[in-house]
């Protein structure tokens, strides 16, 4: 799969509350990096992107890279369309941010404190009906999938 241009990893600094860079990852292809400290329970960037309904996602298939993101009932975001960089933040089972929605909009917080240098990562929740995606986080309790595990 061809990389993104470098224009589209780019950090939108109107989404960001803190200096991120784009650059590659050794989770996987591109990550998104924090440049200064986040303290524990701050905002750190918004997730955007081309507003779908639930249907218009499942429409768009299984691509190499998926980008979309369920927001609430019925939306979702496309981040390859319009969004802010956060599009490029790495699974990990043991992230360092969390997915929260505020006023119909979608932000990343932090979990604990992070380190300048240290990569942004979030726990994915692929649907259970999306094909297996392998988990190669290194994390010691890793799931071993990016899709949602049902207790």
């Amino acid at each position: 799969m061809k990389a993104p241009s470098p224009k589209t990893r780019q950090i939108n600094p109107k989404a960001a509350y803190y200096r991120l860079q784009i650059r590659r990852s050794l989770l996987h292809g591109y990550g998104v990096f924090t440049l200064e400290d986040i303290p524990r329970g701050r905002r750190v960037i918004e997730y955007t992107g081309k507003r779908l309904t639930f249907e218009q996602a499942w429409k768009i298939g299984a691509q190499r890279e998926i980008y979309v993101v369920k927001m609430n009932s019925p939306w979702c975001l496309d981040g390859s369309s319009g969004g802010s960089g956060a599009q490029f933040i790495n699974h990990s089972c043991n992230s360092n941010l969390l997915w929260r929605c505020v006023s119909n909009r979608l932000f990343l917080f932090s979990r604990r404190k992070i380190r300048a240098g240290e990569e942004l990562t979030v726990t994915y929740r692929y649907p259970v009906k999306l094909r297996r995606v392998p988990c190669r986080c290194g994390a010691r309790r890793c799931r071993g999938t990016l899709r949602l595990i049902l207790s």
